[in-house]
């Protein structure tokens, strides 16, 4: 069907998966914008005539969902409401060459790394001079920063290093660049992201260096929170845990997916990693930081696990009473290590073990909530949502982790700012509280 002409150069970016992706988004459409293009940011189609789809393969789960929103794009092609869809990221990245024969409706397929000929193919330069520089979808108050792509660890489960490729971590003069110009446009909290953080520097000091360049990124004027997401366990830098204990805008806050704790799983993920120097590490982490909040992520029904070893880990997160903690159900992923294992673990039990995990883990913070009550918190405030804005503390991320709520007939702060706020009821994963004083 021949499609109307919308408004012209009209570019509507759709974003699945992970916060990497996102960045990736932003750095696309900087670069659109750079170039007089009219770019949005939804998950909707509206009256775009161009749709780029930027997909995520990590897990079956978020295949499926790229896929259908691929379909739902051609639909919307077919029907005459645009002109045009493309679809790049880790899903394109992974399956090319299978997709392009399947849905030969899109327009053109990119990888993690085209960005360059992806422009090109819009009739847009690609501007080195704007290297760094993004569109922000986040608001403006906080911002994710990737400080290096790719993954070298050798983990059985994850399709991750197909789709990204080798470790590359970007130069801290950069990262503190980048860091300086989302100060000087309002970003008050940055999110480092990596693949794995703690392997930052390898490549390029010949060392672990995310220490160093945490000491730096706690130097940029405007930033008053920092936080770590992704790091992982083998091999972490201790160092780190000193930097984040001298410096203030370094929010008491590690994210550190730990997979399981069973060493008959960890050795099977190749996590480099067993039970007991797991436990050492979080001990090591909690006594050098008093106070962090640890969030780990968990895999259930990982190949040969048994009931044993899942009850071993729901006595283990019983004992370590993580503060912040998700769960995944393991997905059978070609070309990793882990595929020559029979998935022997039905989806039924796998789901079953998966809601046990996190059974425990609410009780856990339910209980941890409570004695926040009658504490006084600094707080970021995100946004406002029916009769409550809505906020953050240092102990947690957005999208993932625990909210505070403060009433707004009560209460007012602004969308962006700090404030104190004394907690007074709290629910199983979230926080009621009153304003004390504003920042």
């Amino acid at each position: 069907m021949k499609t109307k002409t919308l408004k012209r150069n009209k570019i509507n970016v759709i974003t699945l998966g992970c916060s990497k992706n996102l960045v990736d988004s932003e750095v696309l459409m900087g670069q659109l914008k750079a170039n007089n293009f009219d770019v949005d940011h939804k998950d909707e189609i509206t009256d775009h005539n161009i749709l780029i789809v930027n997909t995520c393969g990590f897990i079956e789960n978020a295949k499926q969902q790229s896929i259908e929103t691929i379909l739902s794009c051609v639909a919307a092609k077919q029907k005459g409401h645009v002109e045009k869809v493309y679809v790049t990221g880790c899903l394109s990245e992974r399956y090319k060459d299978d997709l392009q024969k399947e849905i030969t409706d899109v327009d053109a397929w990119f990888g993690t790394r085209d960005l360059p000929r992806l422009l090109k193919t819009l009739k847009a330069d690609y501007k080195q001079e704007l290297i760094g520089e993004r569109l922000l979808t986040t608001p403006i108050h906080y911002a994710y920063l990737k400080i290096s792509e790719g993954c070298d660890r050798p983990c059985s489960f994850c399709a991750i290093p197909i789709m990204r490729g080798k470790h590359v971590s970007v130069p801290i003069e950069k990262i503190i660049e980048q860091a300086k110009q989302l100060a000087r446009n309002g970003t008050k909290e940055v999110i480092l992201i990596a693949q794995d953080l703690t392997y930052y520097g390898l490549d390029i000091y010949k060392k672990r260096n995310l220490a160093q360049l945490l000491e730096k990124l706690s130097d940029v004027e405007g930033i008053e929170w920092i936080r770590l997401h992704y790091a992982y366990p083998s091999g972490f830098p201790l160092e780190v845990l000193d930097v984040m204990k001298e410096k203030k805008n370094i929010c008491k806050y590690l994210d550190i997916p730990l997979q399981h704790i069973s060493d008959n799983m960890l050795k099977s993920m190749r996590r480099g990693i067993t039970k007991e120097k797991t436990i050492e590490l979080v001990n090591e982490i909690r006594q050098r930081v008093p106070g962090i909040a640890i969030r780990t992520t968990l895999i259930c029904g990982y190949p040969g696990e048994t009931e044993k070893d899942h009850k071993e880990m729901v006595d283990w997160i019983r004992e370590s009473r993580f503060e912040r903690l998700g769960v995944f159900t393991y997905s059978h992923e070609e070309n990793t290590h882990a595929y020559s294992l029979k998935d022997d673990v039905p989806q039924k039990v796998k789901q079953k073990r998966a809601d046990a995990v996190m059974k425990e883990q609410q009780k856990i913070s339910a209980e941890l909530n409570k004695k926040m009550i009658g504490k006084t918190f600094k707080v970021l405030f995100d946004k406002k949502e029916g009769d409550y804005f809505i906020g953050r503390t240092e102990f947690d991320s957005p999208d993932v982790d625990n909210l505070i709520l403060v009433d707004a007939k009560k209460n007012y702060v602004r969308i962006g700012d700090f404030a104190d706020v004394k907690i007074k009821s709290a629910k199983e994963y979230d926080l009621i509280g009153e304003v004390i004083t504003k920042q």
